[in-house]
C-alpha cells in the first residue's frame, strides 16, 4: 500500500503524458513544441515524430531572468527565435502531462511572442 501511494504522482503523471501523446503528433513541416519540467530547470524541444529527431532544444540552465516565470517565457522566446532560424512557423504544443498554467503556460506565451504559431 505504501509503494503506491509514493508514486502515485508519477504514474498519473506518466498517465496523463501518454493520453496527451496519443492525440500530439509532429512533423516537419509542423513539429511538436514538447516542455519537460524538473525540479530546477525546464527544457523544451521541437521534434519531428516522423523521423523520430529533435529539430531544436533549449533550456532554462543559462537564462537570466529574475523569476521562475521570467526563465520560462525567455526559454519559450529561445525556442521560438531556433524555430524561426530554421523556417519553421507552426508548431503543434504538448504540454507533456503538465498542467496549462504557470510556467508551462509561461513558455506558450513566450513562442507565440518569439513568432510561432499553435
Amino acid at each position: 500500500m505504501r509503494a503506491i501511494r509514493k508514486n502515485y504522482k508519477k504514474l498519473r503523471h506518466e498517465r496523463l503524458h501518454k493520453r496527451i501523446r496519443a492525440r500530439v503528433s509532429g512533423d516537419a513541416t509542423r513539429p511538436r513544441l514538447c516542455v519537460f519540467k524538473s525540479n530546477r530547470f525546464l527544457s523544451a524541444q521541437l521534434i519531428d515524430d516522423e523521423k523520430g529527431t529533435t529539430l531544436a532544444a533549449a533550456s532554462t540552465k543559462g537564462l537570466k531572468g529574475k523569476t521562475p516565470l521570467e526563465n520560462a517565457s525567455l526559454l519559450g522566446k529561445t525556442i521560438a527565435e531556433l524555430a524561426v532560424k530554421k523556417s519553421i512557423q507552426r508548431v503543434v504544443f504538448d504540454r507533456g502531462g503538465y498542467i496549462y498554467a504557470g510556467k508551462i503556460k509561461a513558455v506558450a506565451d513566450g513562442a507565440r511572442e518569439g513568432g510561432l504559431k499553435f
